[in-house]
């Protein structure tokens, strides 16, 4: 069964938002927000496809409203619709000037608005399309440098005093003795091999928030969100006991007659404000005393503060 888009419905009239909800309801999965202050927390929690919203609210009216969502990556890419009873040409454009698709003056004709809403969903899944292609590494599938990038831009200043309490784990991997890999069997099947390494990595972050990326070559790195030092440990000694279970040859290692990966990982905070790059050269510390130890581990460590 195909899942229905999400369009979020932000308006203080509950005649307005009956109306749309009757127009929409057969076709899309329909949320509602009778404020701004609620659509802004209800957008972070269901993340919507599409958002209906209306300028003239009280208190947060649909302009600063939308400057809000715009500002949040989490929500910067969802396309906006105004849906008001201002019809002046200065309202119309300030509503696009800030980041909207499109403005529908009241009342809303039901043919027109879910015209609207196709046309605007079908460019949105055309640009998700785009955008996932730009982010995958073409031989393993998982994501890139590029996807680790987003998944860590989100300013943790913008968090709730719970989500900045949450847990993340950051896991580095590297394939033992991998040049030698290639210089022995060739490229090819140097390929097969990482393809197959990114398998065991892939059945170990399941959960739909976990990342897995190709970081480059040889090297892979994971985030796990809500996860611990001794559950990211966990993890990391599954994925290492995977991939020697697959018993590939490698003839060229010097610790083993089999394939191995090493390991390192940090845990900490959300909150603790470090950028993408200190968590990354903290992980990276840790991999390096995986290989100084005699490869074939994993080593991790927690980061202090909150």
């Amino acid at each position: 069964m195909t899942q229905r888009s999400r369009i979020m419905v932000v308006d203080d009239e509950i005649a307005n938002i009956e109306m749309i909800g009757a127009v929409l309801e057969e076709e899309y999965e329909v949320l509602f927000a009778r404020s701004g202050e609620q659509a802004i927390e209800l957008a972070r929690r269901s993340r919507p496809d599409l958002i209906l919203l209306d300028v003239v609210m009280p208190g947060m009216n649909g302009y600063d409203t939308c400057r809000r969502f715009k500002q949040d990556p989490a929500t910067a890419d969802v396309p906006i619709i105004f849906t008001t009873g201002l019809d002046g040409v200065e309202s119309e454009v300030e509503g696009l000037s800030l980041g909207a698709v499109d403005y529908l003056t009241k009342p809303i004709r039901p043919a027109s608005l879910q015209r609207r809403i196709d046309n605007h969903l079908g460019l949105k899944q055309l640009r998700d399309r785009l955008a996932s292609l730009a982010t995958l590494d073409p031989l393993t599938g998982l994501g890139n440098r590029r996807m680790l990038d987003a998944a860590f831009g989100t300013d943790s200043r913008r968090l709730s005093e719970a989500e900045r309490d949450e847990w993340r784990s950051i896991i580095l991997v590297d394939i033992d003795y991998f040049k030698g890999f290639n210089d022995l069997y060739g490229h090819g099947d140097g390929d097969i091999c990482i393809r197959r390494v990114a398998e065991c990595l892939i059945a170990g972050t399941r959960r739909d928030r976990d990342i897995c990326v190709r970081y480059g070559g040889e090297e892979f790195a994971c985030i796990l969100h809500a996860t611990s030092l001794p559950g990211a440990i966990h993890i990391a000694e599954k994925m290492r006991q995977d991939v020697q279970e697959m018993m590939i040859p490698h003839s060229g290692s010097e610790i083993s007659d089999w394939l191995s990966i090493s390991v390192g990982l940090v845990s900490g905070r959300v909150g603790l404000d470090l950028p993408m790059t200190q968590w990354l050269e903290q992980a990276d510390q840790q991999l390096y005393q995986s290989k100084h130890g005699g490869r074939n581990r994993v080593t991790g460590r927690e980061l202090a503060g909150r």
